[in-house]
């Protein structure tokens, strides 16, 4: 099923398939595949029975068309676990706003997508249900595996091998942009306030964004258009309907392409590093202006990053008392206090729980203003940088997505959360900060048969250029993940 949305609403309207069929072999292809673990939840019943009762409608742009939802989205009737014990059993009782969304417009949900606990990692390896596995460089062996990235590796690795057309991540850091990285395909975090996260379970208040995993530029703008625009149930929503996107063609030698000297990592690759110099040239070939531009504060942007969100985290994960919902130990405990304590121990993993104390570390009285104060002002700096830039003219930044390939799981469990996310959130991390769209678009394969991505940004709310500029280096590069994709069959 490597077909786009496109095709695939043509073949509905031509009765070359039906809704039904199109849904029985994405169910087919998620059985096919289950030994890499991308889904938590498989709403293969519901499914079926909304293919079987659903009429073609050519207003509705996903008619028919199938998609999955990251595990952190609350899905009405469908278990939201966020991959962790403290929510194995919660079952939201409303719909996310992207999700009401998506099925408004036609979309068959399929499943609920493996994740990072509560979506704090870089590789989908701190989950409940195991550790979801990259497609490419698969070996039987979970150790000699190569990581998804996260923490949507779940959404990504079932896009990537086609048992949906797209699916919903979430992206705070980049955990959009980092296993479409891994996965070979295109993964797009829209600007802050463009998409409702309303319903989304919140990490980082300040920088979650709802990202778009999907196989192509055209397929993303798709699903952008339905789900983006203001919803009165996220004040942090835009206030004024977004403009739908349409692709078309861009006249590069308009353009002004910047390219930041501070993401030339000492930690980066060579493959990564002639990729990236290899679009580039795409660029300067097709008359766009090339020039090398400054971030200066991208250089604190991890520890500013990890400051604030490890702050944020320690807030929102204080509501997980099991008084309410969620997780609750045996009830023969004495006092509120202890039931709290021993609630929280028992239901949070370790990756949480050190996020939840580092929090509260920065947030405590004497440290408020030399760490979390300082931290912000280091985030305006750093959205200041990205301002400038723009304001010189500059139309688009490149940039790597990854410092590398998918690292081998048993390599990437040797290090801890913090180092993890260190390297792995190294390009990603600045757009979250400044609030910018960026997307990443996958563009070749190494010499051991890994996919290498790029990752652009452009200024707040130019997501429609960005998607347009997006979609033409895809055309130059075309990367074919169907061809290329090794087969897994359980």
């Amino acid at each position: 099923m490597f077909q786009s949305i496109k095709q695939i609403r043509q073949s509905i309207h031509n009765k070359q398939t039906s809704i039904k069929e199109i849904t029985e072999t994405c169910l087919s292809r998620i059985e096919e595949t289950k030994k890499i673990n991308a889904y938590i939840t498989v709403t293969k019943n519901q499914a079926l029975k909304k293919s079987n009762d659903m009429i073609n409608d050519e207003k509705n742009v996903l008619q028919g068309v199938t998609v999955a939802i990251k595990d952190n989205f609350c899905t009405k009737g469908i278990p939201t676990t966020c991959a962790s014990k403290m929510l194995q059993d919660f079952i939201a009782p409303y719909d996310a706003t992207v999700v009401e969304k998506l099925k408004h417009s036609g979309a068959i949900i399929v499943g609920k997508t493996n994740m990072d606990e509560f979506a704090m990692g870089c590789g989908t390896v701190d989950s409940l249900f195991g550790i979801t596995r990259n497609v490419w460089g698969y070996n039987e062996e979970e150790a000699l595996c190569r990581i998804a990235g996260g923490s949507s590796g779940g959404s990504a690795v079932a896009v990537a091998v086609g048992s949906c057309f797209a699916a919903l991540g979430s992206d705070t850091g980049g955990s959009t942009r980092n296993p479409a990285s891994y996965c070979g395909v295109v993964g797009f975090k829209p600007s802050y306030g463009s998409v409702s996260r309303h319903g989304l379970i919140p990490l980082v208040n300040s920088m979650d964004v709802p990202g778009i995993l999907t196989r192509t530029v055209e397929d993303c703008t798709i699903v952008y258009n339905v789900i983006s625009g203001p919803d009165p149930k996220d004040p942090t929503t835009i206030q004024k309907p977004i403009q739908s996107v349409s692709l078309s063609q861009l006249d590069l030698s308009k353009l002004i392409i910047g390219v930041p000297e501070e993401y030339k990592s000492d930690h980066i690759s060579s493959e990564v590093m002639k990729t990236w110099e290899s679009v580039i040239q795409i660029f300067s070939k097709a008359g766009a202006r090339v020039k090398k531009v400054s971030l200066p504060h991208t250089q604190s942007s991890i520890v500013t990053y990890s400051i604030l969100n490890q702050s944020e985290v320690a807030s929102n994960m204080a509501r997980y008392t099991g008084l309410f919902y969620g997780h609750r130990v045996t009830p023969s405990i004495n006092s509120t206090d202890q039931l709290l304590a021993e609630t929280r121990a028992d239901g949070f993993g370790l990756v949480v729980r050190s996020r939840i104390l580092a929090g509260n570390y920065f947030l405590l009285k004497r440290n408020y203003e030399n760490y979390f104060l300082r931290a912000l002002k280091v985030r305006q700096l750093i959205a200041q940088d990205f301002a400038r830039v723009w304001g010189s003219g500059v139309h688009a930044l490149i940039t790597p997505t990854t410092l590398t390939t998918a690292p081998l799981v048993a390599d990437y469990v040797q290090l801890d959360n913090r180092e993890q996310c260190s390297v792995q959130d190294y390009c990603t991390q600045p757009a979250n900060l400044a609030g910018c769209p960026a997307i990443s678009i996958p563009i070749n394969l190494t010499s051991d048969k890994l996919p290498v991505s790029i990752q652009i940004m452009a200024p707040n709310f130019q997501d429609g250029f960005l998607l347009n500029l997006s979609n033409w280096l895809e055309s130059q590069v075309e990367f074919n993940i169907e061809k290329s994709i090794p087969k897994i069959v359980s």
